[in-house]
């Protein structure tokens, strides 16, 4: 039911909307002096719309352009001082796995990612919000100082305000939602190896925005593709267009040095492999080209006499007795005589026609652009249910579409992200990926701990977050794979845990970042720098972080010396937090020759020990790089 204004009507909407009628090109988005935005008529372009003539304006150039550019391309840049704490009672394998569940803001993770996954993703799947009107779009404040923003990202990270309904009444602006998705597709672009891609499912609302953004970030030659996938329910049918049976993929590579893979055959195209011999199955094709590009003149090298059983010379000719071509040159014929790979068939007619095997082992088709052969949102749906025992989650995507972006995208190891996670239907593909082929693919989730409604089937199930949607279903999932894979070869070394991180302010006091701030009569309370409640284990991620090391590595404990050290990934890096640390402990350290040593500043026994330790390492392990914190 509409509500009544209790206002007097607002004429100057009132007439841009009868402009938009007529000209619909002249209606543009900008920012009123408070920030806010709304609707405005571009009198540049309607002059020109109402002129016989050119109207002299600003210079035209090609170029994407809304209000609140600079400002998307400010926070891309700004550094943020938080970090990520482990969460050990919610992960699964946490000390083995090398999956990883990261909660928090998206744009704040994949700040914090930058130096450890800097060109190490190869593939990057998200299904962000759509700018429906229905659903939730993060909501970034740009109009703070650098200064603000970095003093800010220091304090406790409070995330369950950070949604905002970009709703019909907001005025479900575009601008709004190419300002949040902007910076964050800029931050993922780095994270990409040069071989790697991202695929971005959308809809037809603002998919014609995402191009744009996408040709600006990734490069318009670096498309791959737009893919419409048949989403298995039709929308809108009561609204006055044409309802929505689609949605669709975008795909970018990051240069082009990727190779895009085919499509494993299903059950229909194995059908034609009715053959076999000691290769195994195959099919046959015709050795002359048939189709675009088949005449003598389009390849002259590829017309030549190849000998039919009887010894007679046969030319390729094609229908209507014109000269054609074979598939392939001389040379590549010989060989495929020698390997027992060309077929020789007699037509009703008793013309000798040439034919060459192909195997159906290790065979693919061509990627289309339509997909209407795999899962709508219904199995989506359906599959989550039946995994969490309850309709929790609105429209997932199901686990089919994103298997086969894997599929198409990567081989069977590398990292795959997926930075707008929801449901974890990505992790649950890549576990489900890595059974069936046996790969060792990692998955990198990344979701805002966005809290359920309390009237929501999932609240009333005990989620209080998405997140924790996206937590349990992973956990089950992967029992539910190794259930019904008992016995098979590889499932002891199926990996189907994952490590917990979560996003929050740093470790370090706040004089860390700011010192000039703290009174000479604090000086003595500012001696440990540590923040309140922070533990040696919160302490070791942000020296990952800080140090770039691969956040997924494994970790053990040791003690040295009666002391705490935590060793990664082996000798990659050793970390010790402890007081008290003397001589003795650090010679026996640097005995183990570790690439990297970190201790706490405070944590020396005397000055002289903290003067001596890297003359100790020097002695003893030159190549170790010793740090403190």
């Amino acid at each position: 039911m509409e509500k009544l204004k209790l206002h007097s009507p607002d004429f100057t909407q009132e007439n841009i909307a009868k402009l938009a009628e007529f000209f619909p090109n002249c209606v543009t988005e900008s920012k009123e002096e408070n920030g806010k935005l709304k609707r405005t008529i571009d009198f540049d372009q309607l002059r020109q719309e109402l002129s016989a003539s050119i109207v002299e304006g600003p210079q035209e150039r090609y170029q994407l352009n809304w209000p609140g550019k600079k400002e998307a391309l400010l926070t891309a840049n700004v550094p943020i001082t938080k970090t990520l704490r482990p969460c050990r009672n919610e992960s699964v394998n946490f000390d083995t796995t090398q999956n990883l569940y990261i909660e928090g803001d998206n744009l704040d993770v994949l700040k914090l990612l930058q130096e450890t996954y800097l060109n190490k993703v190869k593939l990057i799947y998200i299904d962000p919000p759509y700018n429906t009107g229905n659903d939730f779009i993060y909501e970034d404040n740009f109009a703070e100082s650098i200064e603000t923003y970095f003093e800010r990202s220091s304090q406790k990270d409070k995330t369950g305000n950070r949604m905002l309904a970009n709703t019909e009444s907001n005025g479900r602006f575009h601008s709004d939602w190419i300002s949040m998705m902007y910076p964050r597709l800029k931050l993922a672009r780095n994270l990409l190896q040069d071989d790697g891609i991202i695929s971005i499912s959308i809809d037809d609302g603002e998919v014609a925005s995402l191009r744009k953004i996408c040709d600006e970030i990734f490069g318009e030659n670096n498309f791959v593709g737009c893919v419409s996938r048949a989403t298995g329910t039709t929308t809108g049918q009561d609204a006055q267009k044409i309802g929505a049976s689609l949605d669709y993929l975008l795909i970018y590579q990051k240069s082009f040095q990727f190779e895009l893979s085919g499509i494993v055959l299903d059950d229909n195209d194995q059908e034609r492999f009715k053959d076999q011999d000691e290769r195994g199955k195959y099919s046959m094709l015709q050795l002359r080209k048939t189709g675009n590009a088949d005449k003598r003149e389009d390849r002259p090298t590829m017309y030549y006499p190849v000998l039919d059983p009887s010894g007679k010379q046969v030319y390729p000719v094609g229908p209507g007795g014109y000269e054609s071509r074979w598939r392939f040159g001389l040379e590549k014929y010989d060989e495929y005589l020698q390997a027992n790979l060309i077929v020789w068939k007699e037509s009703r007619t008793g013309v000798m026609t040439p034919y060459v095997k192909y195997y159906l082992e290790g065979r693919t088709k061509q990627v289309s652009n339509l997909w209407d052969d795999i899962d709508g949102n219904k199995k989506g749906s359906i599959e989550l249910r039946d995994l969490l025992n309850a309709k929790v989650f609105d429209n997932p995507k199901p686990t089919s579409l994103v298997k086969r972006i894997i599929q198409i995208g990567m081989s069977n190891s590398g990292i795959v992200l997926d930075f707008f996670s929801g449901s974890s239907s990505t992790a649950h593909a890549v576990i489900a990926a890595n059974m069936d082929d046996g790969g060792n693919r990692q998955f990198i989730m990344v979701q805002i701990p966005q809290t359920c409604d309390e009237k929501s089937e999932a609240f009333k199930q005990g989620y209080i977050t998405i997140a924790d949607i996206g937590k349990e279903r992973i956990r089950r999932a992967g029992q539910k794979i190794k259930a019904e894979n008992t016995g098979k070869d590889g499932i002891d070394k199926l990996d189907i845990g994952f490590r917990v991180l979560k996003i929050d302010s740093s470790n370090m006091n706040d004089v860390f970042y700011v010192p000039d701030e703290v009174k000479q009569s604090d000086l003595l309370s500012q001696i440990n720098n540590i923040r309140e409640g922070r533990y040696e284990e919160d302490l070791l991620f942000q020296v990952l972080l800080d140090w770039g090391v691969d956040l997924s590595l494994p970790i053990t404990r040791k003690m040295i010396a009666e002391k705490n050290v935590f060793f990664v990934d082996e000798n990659a890096l050793a970390a010790c937090f402890e007081r008290g640390i003397d001589e003795k402990f650090v010679k026996e350290l640097a005995s183990l020759h570790p690439l990297r040593v970190i201790f706490f500043d405070a944590g020396f026994s005397s000055d002289s020990v903290k003067i001596n330790i890297e003359q100790i390492f020097k002695l003893i392990s030159p190549t170790t790089e010793v740090k403190s914190i």
